[in-house]
């Protein structure tokens, strides 16, 4: 694949480093962009939409771990962890994470490369995921778990924003009860299914949704729950 132009996003806070890097990739026909905190980071890849991300674990502000949990609630981007962290078991929680390569420092240009160019062939760009979600007056900001209605801001639960994720990313589906308890609450609640009528009551009232006239999540008996695609 040509690599000209292709944009990869180093996340990494030792100057050193990112210069080696910038050198090394720009002369190979990438566009970098750099960020030095995890939050930067998060912020450049909802941003700039990369083709790759090159991410240390040891960030100043939090941990990479992190990063690549709060990356993988919106976006599909490859990853490729670059650490001193040389552990199995950090290897394996990255990758659990959702990260798809790790190489441990100090590391060789021409392998990182070849790591580089072998993700870009399986990970081809295409329509990048939304970080942001419109429906109607409901507006999600996931990398900033933000969420406003008609312009103004409400407070939900990691579970009710998690909820409202769902929903919005499939908007015009039937979610179903089983998928949802299982994705949010796990495999052993797929039955529990007043855990969702709970919530669902407690967000509907957060943005005004009348459940009996739905602008935003509808309810399909005994089956789900929709996101109601025009939010009206």
């Amino acid at each position: 694949m040509d690599s000209q132009g292709q944009t990869i996003l180093l996340v990494e806070d030792e100057p050193q480093i990112r210069k080696f890097l910038r050198i090394s990739l720009q002369a190979q026909g990438y566009r970098l962009i750099e960020a030095d905190t995890g939050r930067s980071g998060i912020e450049r890849c909802a941003a700039e939409q990369p083709a790759l991300m090159i991410l240390d674990l040891g960030l100043p502000d939090m941990d990479g771990q992190d990063v690549i949990r709060a990356v993988r609630e919106w976006s599909g981007v490859p990853i490729i962890v670059l650490s001193v962290r040389s552990g199995e078991g950090e290897k394996v929680l990255a990758l659990d994470n959702g990260a798809n390569d790790y190489v441990t420092k100090p590391f060789g240009t021409a392998e990182l490369l070849a790591r580089i160019r072998a993700l870009l062939r399986q990970h081809p760009e295409g329509e990048p995921a939304a970080s942001e979600i419109q429906v109607g007056g409901l507006h999600i900001d996931i990398p900033a778990r933000r969420v406003t209605v008609d312009g103004q801001e409400i407070k939900l639960t990691r579970k009710e924003f998690e909820i409202l994720k769902m929903l919005a990313q499939n908007a015009g589906r039937i979610i179903t009860h089983q998928h949802m308890l299982r994705e949010l609450w796990g495999p052993a609640q797929t039955g529990e299914t007043h855990y969702l009528r709970i919530y669902i009551r407690q967000l509907r009232h957060k943005l005004g949704d009348d459940p009996a006239n739905p602008k935003y999540i509808e309810n399909e008996p005994g089956v789900g729950y929709r996101m109601v695609p025009s939010g009206a």
